[in-house]
């Protein structure tokens, strides 16, 4: 089921480009939260009155980072293979993660992680895309705030509730910069792909980590997540004939291993919780 669950959230991802030609990748980010998060307010509408005021920040927190994250792994996967934008994108919680270690011998992974950056973004290549590649870090910088933010929200707020405001807040973000590509070229087929979309991610996986967490601890989870970038690749060469050269595999195979040696050796795995529930992937 966890391994599912990745394979949902790169799914959703790779569906979503298919968007990209009719709403652009801000306009897709927009639809796709939009419509997540309706979903949501028809399964739960969370009362904002018996909520606390920290509580409401870290949830209004995490829908901003969260809208934003989006919109910049949109726009990296707009630009650059799917693989790629994944193991940029990754380098966020990775750095998480690394902010718990404390052993001398443990500045072996983050090493490791940027080599692997390095091989997979090849930047002596006259086919390297700056932008595509600062997107994605930026990504990877939203991911990690969202980390810390969704960590906070699971510690105050019951998980659903936690994710419906912050899909709510998302949406109202990305609307100033998504709202009018969405509508522009809107019909059928575009709101089929991302309801799709929204099913494969978050919707599907959100439902797959809650049960795969009733047979695993969430430390195994998110070591198991590590493994996101390679299959990030695997969805890119299946659904939009994404092909990576070696050099570029070892790469993602580096930031693979940097990944379950730095969450296994944390303090606090990013996906673990002092209350129930998962970090739930929004890109």
């Amino acid at each position: 089921m966890a391994v599912t669950a990745m394979l949902s959230v790169q799914t959703g991802a790779a569906v979503s480009t298919w968007m990209f030609d009719s709403t652009g990748p801000v306009g897709a980010a927009w639809l796709r939260l939009t419509l997540a998060a309706l979903v949501l307010l028809f399964i739960c509408r969370p009362r904002i009155r018996n909520l606390s005021k920290a509580s409401l920040a870290y949830a209004g927190g995490l829908g901003v980072t969260s809208a934003a994250m989006t919109m910049f792994y949109f726009g990296a996967i707009d630009r650059i293979p799917l693989g790629t934008a994944s193991s940029l994108e990754y380098l966020g919680p990775f750095a998480v993660a690394v902010l718990g270690l404390s052993a001398a011998r443990d500045v072996l992974w983050p090493i490791l992680a940027a080599v692997g950056v390095v091989a997979v973004t090849q930047p002596w290549l006259a086919g390297f895309d700056l932008a595509g590649v600062c997107l994605g870090i930026g990504a990877g910088a939203c991911l990690g705030a969202y980390v810390v933010l969704s960590q906070r929200v699971g510690d105050t707020l019951p998980v659903l509730a936690g994710l419906t405001l912050a899909m709510v807040t998302a949406s109202i973000v990305a609307a100033p910069f998504g709202l009018g590509d969405a509508v522009r070229q809107l019909d059928v087929e575009v709101v089929a792909v991302a309801a799709l979309a929204t099913i494969l991610l978050p919707l599907l996986p959100y439902a797959l980590e809650m049960l795969a967490l009733r047979g695993m601890t969430a430390s195994a989870l998110s070591t198991l997540m590590s493994f996101e970038p390679a299959l990030a690749c695997l969805i890119g060469f299946v659904i939009l004939d994404q092909g990576m050269s070696a050099l570029q595999a070892l790469g993602v195979a580096m930031v693979v291993a940097a990944g379950v040696g730095a969450v296994t050796r944390g303090r606090r795995p990013y996906s673990a919780r002092q209350g129930e529930g998962a970090v739930v992937r929004l890109s």
